[in-house]
């Protein structure tokens, strides 16, 4: 009896091998499916006991998936996130809209669009922060100290020694200045 690609995906997809789920898929030899990120979801804060099959399960309700893994560390544990791919980013965008910050074995999930690692960084250069941690500071240092110390980089709007009820110093603080460019100086 031959058994056709769908029929094989539905009887053996997730079937243990050696000890491990077997993930069956569509072969697609055009790298720039992959590479695209189309259609493509990243999702963490997923519980550990949450597996392929489940993951599977609850994002198939979007549409078809061409591809479902959960990240796992040597020993095969979850490592609590995973990818799921659809072959349409409509389905991807339902996925998002209906399953972030949802319960999944009473833990919220972030479900959001997968970026590769160039856009996750180019997002974070993108990111303009004018607030400064200073950390490691001595129990007498004040905050016109820290004022002092940071003023050379640019116009500061609050400088602040972050103290106990008792008022004294915990070691660290906040300088936030006018813009940016002088919080990265």
């Amino acid at each position: 009896m031959l058994m056709t690609a769908a029929r094989a995906i539905e009887v053996l997809n997730f079937t243990l091998v050696n000890g491990k789920s077997i993930r069956i898929m569509y072969s697609n030899r055009d790298p720039n499916v992959h590479k695209s990120g189309s259609g493509n979801l990243f999702i963490k804060t997923l519980d550990k006991a949450i597996d392929q099959k489940a993951l599977h399960d609850t994002f198939s309700t979007f549409g078809n998936i061409l591809s479902c893994k959960i990240a796992t560390d040597s020993t095969g544990q979850s490592k609590g996130y995973g990818f799921v791919q659809y072959d349409s980013e409509e389905s991807a965008q339902q996925a998002i809209e209906k399953l972030n910050g949802m319960l999944l074995n009473d833990k919220q999930v972030y479900v959001g669009p997968f970026l590769h690692k160039q856009e996750r960084e180019q997002a974070v250069n993108k990111t303009k922060f004018t607030n400064v941690f200073v950390k490691n500071l001595s129990e007498s240092t004040t905050d016109d100290d820290l004022t002092k110390a940071f003023s050379e980089y640019g116009t500061i709007t609050s400088a602040v020694v972050m103290k106990d009820a008792d008022g004294k110093s915990k070691g660290f603080g906040f300088v936030n200045f006018e813009n940016a460019d002088a919080a990265k100086r």
